[in-house]
């Protein structure tokens, strides 16, 4: 069976809603909310493509876009792979040309919407902010907290609180702190013992790659409308994560860090060959800043992972 190719995109307005169309009842997966977008001709660009289905599907003619994810999915009846770009800008005003109704919704309220099953990791991705700061180690809890509001007054919206050094019952109070400095500013995802998840009803949770091993064969330890990240590092661990149904991932080290000298980095071709057969955002981590967001998105990354080149805080 032929995969089908589908250019789509994530078209945000300048308060950063995002634009759904709802299929036609007639259609396949007719009567669910989809990301706008249509079909690659043979020998067509992608780009080209999304620019010609979003001029007759909305009116709109894009001016800025760059790649988000690509997700390979197998229906009973057919295959797709959904090549999702991000539509920063356009000229023009957003109607149902085709006269299917449209809705501009805001990033966390888009898992209210019922997509096809295939546009569930696209929903991540278009949920999830590009930049996911992880908090340095050996810092004191006072300058961790006062780190953590620098970050959120910058515009950072993903944080881990990573702090292997400290006690457990020291973590907990941190966590506690710090998710009441990120409640409705930024996703605080923790890291931990799963037995501790009833705790901390409003984060997230990072898998450490152990953990990966251990629990992908459970599933979910949770429902989906909490967020399920985890640290992968080969094409093995991908796949783990795939299975265990999380959100996101991180990917490392794609270059020699500080904090972990001893790892052999990825590098960027390898990591852009695992991606690529993953369909799930995916951070990349170690070595990596803001500057190399652009890159990052080219290999298919949602964005980058950073310890030092996120955190504005003291660290030494």
């Amino acid at each position: 069976m032929k995969r089908i190719h589908v250019a789509a995109a994530v078209i945000r307005a300048a308060d950063g809603r995002v634009l759904i169309a709802r299929r036609p009842d007639d259609k396949h997966q007719g009567g669910l909310w989809e990301f706008p977008g249509g079909k690659v001709e043979d020998g067509e660009a992608v780009e080209a493509a999304l620019a010609r289905e979003l001029a007759e599907e909305l009116g709109i003619a894009v001016t800025q876009a760059r790649p988000l994810i690509q997700v390979r999915h197998d229906y009973p009846d057919k295959q797709v792979l959904l090549d999702v770009w991000e539509v920063g800008a356009f000229t023009g005003e957003a109607h149902g040309a085709e006269g299917q109704p449209l809705a501009w919704v805001a990033p966390r309220h888009l898992a209210d919407y019922a997509f096809p099953a295939a546009n569930a990791p696209i929903v991540a991705a278009a949920r999830l902010p590009d930049r996911y700061l992880i908090t340095p180690d050996e810092l004191e809890p006072q300058d961790l907290l006062a780190g953590v509001r620098q970050a959120i007054a910058e515009g950072i919206r993903l944080i881990q609180l990573r702090a292997p050094g400290m006690f457990d019952a020291q973590y907990r109070d941190l966590a506690v702190d710090i998710q009441g400095v990120c409640a409705g500013k930024a996703q605080l995802m923790l890291k931990g013992p799963l037995e501790w998840l009833g705790d901390f009803p409003a984060a997230g949770w990072h898998l450490t790659a152990k953990q990966l091993r251990d629990y992908a064969a459970r599933g979910r330890p949770f429902p989906a409308e909490r967020w399920l990240a985890a640290s992968c590092h080969d094409a093995e661990e991908l796949a783990l994560a795939s299975t265990m149904g999380v959100d996101f991932v991180t990917l490392s080290p794609l270059q020699a860090t500080r904090t972990h000298p001893e790892a052999q980095p990825l590098g960027w071709d390898a990591a852009s060959e695992l991606l690529r057969g993953f369909d799930k955002p995916a951070f990349l981590l170690g070595g990596v800043g803001p500057d190399d967001l652009p890159r990052a998105w080219q290999i298919g990354a949602q964005g980058i992972a950073g310890i030092r080149a996120l955190w504005k805080g003291a660290l030494d």
